[in-house]
């Protein structure tokens, strides 16, 4: 058994808030119940009925006191009295076990939790991350210092609690792989999902699962064998990284190219961040029916390497007259403020035909630095 499938997520507050609810509510039905009973059983007359019993138990149990309707002997003042005492000693209980748990941590994380998921329930085209171990604390940090908006999903909920909370980010607890823990965190809406559990099996099993709640949803994959790639293109995910061989890979490239690494190097320095993105131009963008050298994306920093048309064909390096049109996709490379600027000029409208074009796949993101790829 693996340790993940160890980690239990803790109880739920939403569970523990019923619990005490249901349980002050049977005290209280047990108590009236009893006081019913009791005044049925010392009434002087037999024929008293149980309506006016129980309003005996309400008044008596509130010290409303609107006088004796049943006729009580001695020993029915005995009762009342030790009535009384009983009722006094369960509210005081209930009292400060409410009082207790109102002061408690555990309320404030039960508060906290409730306004999380109002936030979450108000998020469109945010990313979800399945998955918070290395990887997905990675992917975190570079999706919260580009400013966007992210979910986390993880069963191991002190440790989402822990960092989550310390750094402000949204998180559902729960299996990734169940339908429900998705759609709490939005998948209707979200924009891309990173599927990075520990296990090729728990990733394609993510995957499909993302996969069949939505169609339009882009799905980057982690895979730590080589055969688990093909599994998990075929259930659903748009790409496909295995950290082994693109470490492999970036080691190879700067072993026939040592003077490379100092210029990927500047993306790893807050502030210096270079971008290469595939940016969907979408049919409202004010670039549509430009010529290249007509924008203005080489004063904001922005250097267009690539063009690809709706139709598949691509201009690679692009003529300064190329026409940019709708459903294109510009690869664009740059400073990341000016490619953030440009995402949000080219990408404001994107209609449903033009994302079906592109298979899901508009606005990538890659750090040169980090190889870090996320949907924008």
């Amino acid at each position: 058994m693996s340790d993940r499938s160890r980690r239990l997520p803790l109880h739920n507050p939403h569970d523990e808030v019923i619990r005490r609810l249901r349980r002050a509510v049977l005290m209280l039905l047990a108590i009236a119940s009893f006081g019913t009973v009791g005044f049925k059983f010392f009434a002087q007359n037999p024929d008293v009925s149980w309506v006016d019993c129980m309003y005996m138990t309400v008044t008596t149990m509130t010290t409303v006191g609107y006088g004796e309707i049943v006729e009580l002997g001695q020993g029915g003042r005995v009762f009342v009295v030790t009535f009384l005492i009983a009722c006094f000693g369960l509210i005081s209980i209930g009292a400060v076990e409410i009082g207790q748990w109102v002061f408690s941590a555990e309320a404030k994380y039960f508060l906290e939790r409730r306004r999380m998921e109002r936030k979450i329930q108000h998020l469109k085209d945010h990313f979800i991350v399945c998955g918070f171990g290395r990887m997905g604390w990675t992917i975190c940090e570079n999706l919260a210092r580009r400013g966007r908006q992210f979910v986390v999903i993880d069963v191991d909920e002190k440790l989402l609690q822990t960092h989550c909370t310390e750094q402000g980010w949204l998180f559902v607890v729960g299996d990734a792989s169940d339908d429900r823990v998705l759609a709490q965190a939005g998948i209707s809406r979200a924009k891309a999902l990173a599927a990075v559990l520990p296990t090729d099996a728990e990733n394609v099993y993510v995957t499909l699962t993302a996969r069949l709640l939505s169609g339009r949803l882009d799905i980057i994959a982690r895979a730590s064998e080589e055969s688990a790639t093909l599994k998990l293109e075929r259930a659903g995910a748009n790409r496909v990284v295995s950290p082994y061989s693109t470490g492999a890979q970036k080691i190879a490239r700067f072993m026939l190219n040592p003077n490379i690494e100092d210029f990927l190097e500047i993306a790893d320095h807050k502030g210096q961040d270079l971008e290469l993105a595939d940016v969907q131009v979408s049919a409202r963008s004010p670039y549509v029916g430009k010529k290249l050298m007509e924008t203005n994306m080489r004063e904001s920093g922005v250097m267009i390497v690539g063009i690809r048309r709706r139709g598949g064909e691509r201009l690679m390096p692009p003529p300064g007259n190329a026409i940019i049109e709708a459903g294109d996709c510009l690869y664009a490379f740059g400073s990341s403020e000016g490619v953030n600027r440009m995402i949000n000029q080219a990408s404001q409208v994107v209609d449903d035909h033009s994302d079906a074009s592109a298979g899901g796949q508009s606005g990538e993101f890659t750090n040169l630095g980090t190889d870090f790829r996320s949907v924008e």
